[in-house]
């Protein structure tokens, strides 16, 4: 890892430290979006370890600062999800740029994560489509069986049918080697089928 990439991936960290959002995993608490952002850059590490630098930088930042925009400052529908979701992305592409750029990261280096950030051409550029294979996987190994555990059947097939449609065939077959559960792996079949 080069040390601007270190000195990024310190600025990140520093910035969803703050999030007074906790996570505890493997006995230890974590702000949120700190953890997750850690887990991102994990996934992809084994995902796609020779990715290119601006990737990296996306799967560290890609929801940097989250919990300053409440999901309930929008309408609660499907429009103000939307619209919360598109506000999030703005957002964290803003907070990268500043911090890139104290980092010293070149504007194109900076123009390519805003671009990954802001999920542009998924399905038709390649990066985009790495980013969002890393983002489900991640969701399906951490946080699959809790939102499982909240939701009606329905509703988590709907949301798994949707999440695969977004990855690609390579994601989608390690996605089922990351669930442990018969009851997550039969949701994954359910929502393949449907």
């Amino acid at each position: 890892m080069s040390n601007k990439l270190a000195n990024a991936f310190q600025a990140f960290d520093a910035y969803n430290k703050k999030d007074p959002n906790t996570e505890i995993y493997e006995s230890d608490s974590y702000p949120k979006e700190l953890l997750y952002a850690i887990r991102m850059t994990e996934q992809l590490e084994k995902f796609a370890p020779d990715s290119a630098e601006y990737i990296k930088l996306a799967a560290r930042c890609q929801h940097i600062g989250r919990w300053e925009i409440a999901r309930s400052e929008y309408p609660m529908d499907k429009k103000g999800y939307l619209q919360w979701r598109n506000k999030l992305k703005q957002h964290h592409a803003a907070i990268a740029e500043k911090i890139l750029n104290e980092s010293g990261y070149d504007a194109d280096t900076i123009e390519k994560v805003k671009f990954l950030l802001l999920k542009k051409q998924l399905h038709t550029n390649a990066d985009t489509q790495l980013l969002e294979d890393i983002i489900c996987l991640v969701f399906v190994e951490y946080y699959l069986e809790d939102f499982a555990d909240k939701h009606d059947e329905e509703k988590v097939i709907d949301i798994l049918h949707k999440t695969l449609k977004k990855m690609s065939p390579r994601a989608i077959t390690e996605a089922k080697d990351l669930v442990q559960s018969d009851h997550i792996k039969d949701l994954l079949q359910k929502a393949a089928s449907a």
